[in-house]
């Protein structure tokens, strides 16, 4: 890694690999020489899971940097996913923003607060529905209940994820996704 600059500063997150699932001294020593020397690995679940504090100007930036390294590492893994999870219910949104379950029901139902509290994304019907975290902490970041940055990692994590699971689509049935690209007008082939 190069000598950290006056603009950078220490970004935390972790990246799940796909294709490895053992973890072996040559695979450390192949992510080590390749960039990876900021990241703690281990095996969860027959994955491997990379924690990084990698310094470099922002966040997007730091993940991208990681997934190159990873790739040009040679073990045969690619990324899974960055380690975020975009759905969440009401009692993640409370414990991320450090609020009450009450509270936060208050806000989606309009009781408190500003109004305007983003639809839930998924499973409407059976009682447990799921609201996406980018359009959650957008609507707390307009409202001033968290820092900007937070609204910035929640897109960025989103659309770094989002562009993997692509990439995977478009590996596993090309035809298909550029079909479907092209019906829902995504222009994505």
């Amino acid at each position: 890694m190069s000598s950290t600059s006056t603009n950078e500063r220490e970004h935390d997150f972790a990246l799940i690999l796909t294709g490895v699932h053992e973890l072996t001294s040559e695979i450390e020593n192949a992510l080590f020489e390749a960039g990876c020397d900021d990241a703690t690995l281990s095996l969860q679940y027959g994955l491997i899971y990379m924690e990084f504090s990698r310094s470099a100007p922002s966040l997007k930036d730091a993940i991208l940097s990681a997934i190159r390294d990873v790739r040009q590492a040679g073990i045969g893994a690619d990324i899974l996913r960055v380690d975020e999870c975009d759905l969440v219910t009401p009692s993640e949104i409370a414990r991320r923003i450090d609020r009450s379950r009450q509270l936060i029901h208050q806000y989606m139902t309009g009781q408190r607060g500003p109004g305007g509290f983003p639809a839930p994304e998924c499973h409407l019907i059976d009682g447990a529905p799921l609201w996406g975290w980018c359009a959650v902490s957008e609507w707390l970041g307009q409202n001033d209940m968290i820092r900007p940055e937070e609204t910035l990692k929640a897109e960025i994590v989103a659309t770094i994820n989002n562009a993997l699971e692509n990439a995977r689509q478009r590996g596993r049935n090309p035809e298909l996704v550029a079909e479907v690209s092209k019906a829902v007008g995504t222009g994505i082939s």
